[in-house]
């Protein structure tokens, strides 16, 4: 039943067991139990399930773990604290999922409520869900065809498939077609697809595929592809795993010297616990949350709808943007581009009387024409009420060409307008051909859809058109006009470093022509057609696309490929589109973007909906995608740089067979008073100008990348020798009680000097201002928040975490690790920016 347009009339009824008067009742109810209902059945995943995955993530079941272990040990608070912190993350993420999985039943409503059905010889009328295999239907101007067809009889038809194909020309269909087997998608002449509708004409057609097994079906099965996850989380995947592992081998190594130092079991326990839960960045997942909904607002303001948060992060890590033509790059509405005539004052008479739409509806080419002639001035409606029509000559799907005989004055004028090699073969004046043709062939060349037009003076109506000899005078080139917001899109994406590659349905020489005027097409770029791409294997194809910028001619099987391949060369890719055809891609691709005025069954399964046709947008996100990968980069830095940091203090203090420097609820609270303050305000910096410049491929690593590595090391290590020493000292002079008390402010201090200088990479005392300017919130909420608890706490509430009340003077101990931690990491930031300027590209 795949190849029924290889096959004729007569072959494809034997085939399907029908006949030109359909199948029985009784046939049909058969029938519907072994081909199904004609609707697609959508496969669900169990609420349950959704929520249940919001809590497998590593860095959750490390919480998870904890928090068990704390209650076996009796530490009721650290148990509740954890387990909150847990749910909540997890009632976000599975809001989130769920609202999103629920769209996707909006596939349903490509379903059509009635059709025309020949049952048991006789015209019904039907549920579109009752059809099956076998049945003939009738179709009319304006229906929308129910399911894959052959056509068997046609009359002047015209089909609309560019919510299948991208074409954006009605395509012409012809029963009595016989094609070859590998014919494409776009050239079956004699097939209807479901989901596309009549344009014009009426036909007839024998059923051959239903539900899943359409075109429109097998697009829906492409959705079953597993989403592929964001940079950000397979990073943190990455990082998870890593830091599972090296906090195992440490905190294994601490709790086994501490037992061969008889260190009491108990308190050794508490204490690896603790550092557990303080090593963890138990609240990245809530600051990251945070971070993406910031963005998520922003864009909304902008007039675009995150439908999955996680793809606000995504446009900063795209390398490639793969996007449709029609409706994207394009208006999806056909525009006479030029006009070329031999005689001016016929042009409006034409126009205006050799067409059967109006300006609001009806054929693309020919309410074109009205549109054109509103713009320059004249009235069709008076036209036609001064040149009455005598005769309409329709369109001739066979020859090509429509006609119209009209009350010119006094005379009969027959008007026409067709395909030019049809109206050459009438042309009675020859000696202007050659000149017509060649300003056909280059309207051609630049891509526009040519039409040829004439007229002659006729005594009286003629039956055969053909035998009418006419003056072939003028053409006219249509095209879907890009948009000025897609030009300005495409420039900034390239600005940023990301390809983009136009995938259009429609054919080579008008998507070239497209995408040179916006931007994408440039000299050496290949431009290619998508029955190509099947001479490569993957590998080959691979190598292909870093120099294809147009692939016209394609298939959402094309579509779909060159989408994973992409991604199988590490590439992050954004897929725009607002056809069905461009479903499976935008599925697939790590940002998948739907026009809001597109197909409903796109808008789905994308991430990110243009409330409004305006691409320019996508420059704002680029930005704001960038944005909020670089704080989260901060973010976790900070995190880690201060979480690991406390476990080499404890390391080197048990090496050193010190007393231990902090207790466990000394080492919880500190994660609530500088985490909790600082990393929340951290997501809130603003850019810095020279991310734009870094290339794309930066974004997607940049999370957990050597730099970083370096840089939390670096602190972690210095911070870990440093307090450890000052701790030692301490021992030496002063109490014990007091040295753990300042050795526990010391540690606070020293992370809010690493939380002020994670708000720039640049040095700060680079441009002192510009630090207070790109995030005036975190030096606030220190200084006002954190600082003052800290203070009441110590004075007020000193037992509550084993402290004492210290004297003054012992403030500056804190108060100089404070410094010398901004120092180290102002060194580090000169040596950087010295070293590394091209990092910063300046």
């Amino acid at each position: 039943m795949k190849v029924m347009h290889s096959k004729t009339i007569e072959e494809a009824l034997e085939e399907l067991k029908s006949s030109i008067n359909g199948i029985s009742t009784q046939e049909a109810e058969k029938r519907l139990k072994i081909y199904g209902k004609n609707k697609i059945e959508l496969e669900e995943e169990s609420t349950l399930k959704i929520f249940i995955r919001q809590f497998t993530n590593p860095l959750i079941l490390i919480l998870i773990l904890a928090s068990f272990i704390a209650l076996y040990l009796g530490d009721l608070k650290d148990f509740y604290f954890i387990v909150g912190i847990v749910f909540v993350n997890g009632l976000i993420g599975f809001y989130q999922e769920y609202k999103a999985k629920t769209k996707i039943k909006d596939l349903l409503q490509l379903s059509i409520p009635k059709v025309e059905v020949l049952r048991d010889g006789k015209v019904v009328e039907l549920s579109s869900e009752d059809i099956t295999v076998g049945d003939i239907i009738i179709l009319r101007e304006g229906d929308v065809i129910p399911a894959d067809v052959r056509f068997i009889e046609t009359n002047n038809l015209l089909v609309d498939e560019s919510l299948l194909t991208g074409e954006s020309i009605p395509v012409e269909k012809h029963a009595e077609k016989v094609l070859p087997e590998d014919t494409p998608i776009y050239e079956r002449e004699n097939i209807g697809y479901g989901g596309t509708y009549v344009v014009k004409g009426v036909a007839k057609a024998v059923v051959f595929a239903v539900g899943l097994n359409t075109e429109m079906g097998r697009i829906y099965t492409k959705l079953k592809v597993k989403e592929r996850e964001t940079p950000l989380t397979r990073s943190i995947r990455s990082f998870s795993k890593r830091l599972i592992i090296t906090l195992v081998l440490i905190l294994s190594f601490i709790f086994v010297i501490g037992l061969i130092q008889g260190r009491e079991l108990k308190t050794l326990i508490m204490l690896i616990i603790a550092q557990l839960v303080s090593s963890v960045p138990e609240g990245l997942p809530v600051v990251i949350t945070i971070a993406l909904v910031v963005g998520a607002i922003t864009l909304y303001k902008k007039k675009t709808l995150i439908r999955q948060l996680p793809a606000v992060e995504s446009l900063g890590s795209a390398t490639f943007i793969c996007t449709d033509k029609t409706g994207t790059i394009t208006e999806n509405k056909l525009k006479v581009e030029k006009v070329y005539s031999l005689d001016n004052e016929i042009i409006p008479l034409v126009f205006a009387l050799c067409n059967d739409s109006e300006i609001e509806k009806g054929d693309p080419i020919e309410t074109a024409m009205l549109k054109w002639l509103k713009d320059n001035g004249y009235d069709y409606v008076d036209i036609r009420g001064k040149n009455l029509r005598v005769k309409l000559y329709p369109f001739d799907t066979k020859l090509k060409l429509m006609a119209s005989i009209n009350k010119v004055g006094n005379k009969n004028v027959l008007f026409i307008k067709g395909a030019f090699e049809s109206l050459e073969k009438l042309a009675a004046n020859k000696e202007d051909l050659e000149k017509l043709r060649l300003e056909h062939d280059q309207m051609a060349e630049s891509g526009l859809r040519v039409l040829a037009f004439g007229y002659q003076i006729v005594d009286q109506p003629v039956d055969d058109i053909t035998k009418v000899k006419i003056k072939l005078i003028g053409l006219v080139g249509f095209l879907d006009p890009p948009k000025q917001t897609a030009i300005d899109a495409v420039k900034a994406a390239k600005e940023a470093g990301i390809r983009v590659i136009m995938i259009t349905g429609d054919n080579l020489k008008t998507a070239v022509a497209v995408a040179k005027m916006v931007g994408i097409h440039e000299e050496g770029k290949l431009a290619v057609e998508g029955r190509e791409l099947e001479k490569y294997t993957d590998d080959e194809l691979k190598d292909l696309l870093y120099n294809v910028s147009v692939v016209a001619r394609s298939t959402p099987e094309d579509k779909y490929r060159i989408v994973k391949i992409l991604q199988s060369a590490g590439e992050e890719v954004v897929m725009m589109g607002d056809g069905v055809n461009d479903m499976p891609a935008v599925k697939a691709a790590d940002l998948g973007i739907a026009m809001n005025e597109g197909s409903q069954a796109t808008k789905s399964v994308a991430k990110m909906i243009l409330l409004e046709r305006d691409l320019s947008v996508i420059v704002d996100a680029i930005k704001i995608g960038r944005r909020i990968s670089h704080n989260l980069r901060k973010v976790i830095s900070y995190l880690l740089s201060t979480s690991i940091g406390e476990i080499f203090l404890l390391f080197f203090a048990v090496v050193l067979a010190l007393p231990q420097p902090l207790y466990a609820t000394q080492i919880l609270w500190i994660n609530v008073v500088t985490d909790g303050i600082q990393d929340k305000t951290l997501v809130f910096s603003k850019e810095e100008s020279w991310i734009f410049k870094l290339k794309p491929k930066t974004f997607s690593v940049w999370f957990i990348d050597k730099i970083q590595i370096f840089r939390i090391l670096y602190f972690s290590i210095l911070m870990g020798l440093m307090i450890v020493g000052m701790f030692y000292h301490l021992l030496q002079t002063t109490s014990l009680e007091v040295a753990i008390t300042v050795t526990f402010l010391s540690t606070i201090f020293v992370q809010w000097a690493n939380g002020w200088q994670s708000v720039r990479e640049f040095p700060f005392f680079y441009n002192i201002l510009e630090n207070f300017k790109a995030n005036p919130y975190i030096y606030i909420a220190t200084a006002f928040v954190g600082l003052p608890v800290q203070v009441a706490l110590i004075y007020l509430l000193p037992d509550f975490l084993h402290c004492v009340s210290i004297p003054v003077e012992y403030w500056l101990y804190p108060l100089s690790a404070f410094m010398a931690a901004f120092i180290i990491i102002e060194i580090r930031k000169w040596f950087e920016f010295f070293i590394f300027k091209r990092l910063y590209n300046i």
